[in-house]
């Protein structure tokens, strides 16, 4: 172990003087993301913001480049989903990488500034069906975010889901978007219908009974789901505490665990419509509270569930 960490740490501090400082290689990046666009306007499309927000640029032995993305700005840098989907995405696109995701955490460090950074990922065991990995974000030579994940192949066996989805729900057309009016970028990028539990009309101290919420989502514009963007959406929900309290303070994701309980053929059968939503609290006690969530496709399955640790400050 004390080996892997070694040579982590080597190719972590050459990857950053060859690239993190130089910047000819800065340049080339910018032109690669610019090349993005291009090559969908080409092809005769428009890229969604969400690939180009997630896109990553690879370097050498694992580490890839990318940039924030405006359009997924929160109140200080950008959305924890979007850095979320970014840390997955460093293991999708290493050409190491078997199976597909079944787990990821992702350990906020620091705030992520908005600008250039780096993202390296690293297999730290593979066995016959499940490969470990070790991710972490770099900004300026330091982490602001640190990561694990595991893959798998997944096999036909039995199966059976004791959780059980909302009933009875309205369609989500018959339901009012959520206003993004005076609210950070990264809500105008999805589409949000709350059945319960949405954002108080007013912040007005008057504590609530809970912080239960059912609402319809998907990317705006519709995207076709898939781990990138369920990695995303297990983020979509607003902090439990503003729900509960109705009240605003600052907040923060300390660390997000995502468990993704749908393959890839169950994620395409979705589609782009709308999935379901639910979040709560578990807890809430010395400045901290946990986040539980869980993502289902409109026809009943659980795609992911996820539990998230965060700070609040009265």
């Amino acid at each position: 172990m004390r080996l892997r960490q070694a040579a982590w740490e080597t190719d972590r501090q050459g990857w950053l003087q060859r690239v993190g400082n130089d910047d000819e290689a800065r340049a080339q990046r910018a032109f690669h993301f610019r090349a993005l666009r291009g090559q969908a306007r080409i092809r005769g499309r428009v890229m969604h913001e969400f690939d180009f927000s997630v896109a990553l640029v690879p370097g050498r032995e694992g580490w890839f480049a990318g940039k924030t993305s405006p359009a997924y700005g929160n109140m200080v840098g950008p959305f924890g989903g979007i850095t979320n989907a970014v840390m997955l995405n460093s293991v999708m696109t290493h050409p190491g990488r078997m199976g597909d995701p079944i787990a990821l955490t992702t350990n906020f460090a620091s705030p992520i500034a908005d600008g250039d950074f780096e993202v390296g990922a690293v297999p730290v065991r593979t066995n016959r069906s499940t490969q470990h990995w070790s991710m972490e974000l770099v900004q300026d030579g330091t982490a602001a975010a640190t990561g694990t994940a595991v893959f798998a192949q997944r096999r036909e066996t039995w199966s059976s889901s004791e959780a059980a989805a909302p009933l009875e729900l309205p369609t989500p057309h018959s339901l009012p978007q959520v206003s993004t009016a005076g609210l950070p970028a990264w809500v105008s990028r999805y589409d949000m219908r709350y059945v319960q539990g949405g954002l108080p009309e007013a912040f007005d101290g008057r504590e609530h009974d809970d912080s239960y919420s059912v609402c319809w989502l998907r990317d705006s514009p519709a995207r076709p789901l898939d781990f990138l963007s369920l990695a995303a959406l297990c983020d979509g929900f607003f902090p439990r505490i503003l729900i509960r309290r109705r009240q605003m303070m600052p907040v923060g994701t300390i660390s997000l665990t995502t468990y993704f309980h749908a393959d890839a053929d169950l994620l395409a059968a979705q589609g782009d419509r709308h999935v379901i939503g639910v979040a709560r609290a578990s807890n809430f006690r010395h400045g901290y509270f946990e986040q539980n969530a869980e993502i289902w496709s409109d026809a009943g399955y659980l795609l992911a569930t996820s539990h998230q640790m965060v700070y609040f400050r009265e």
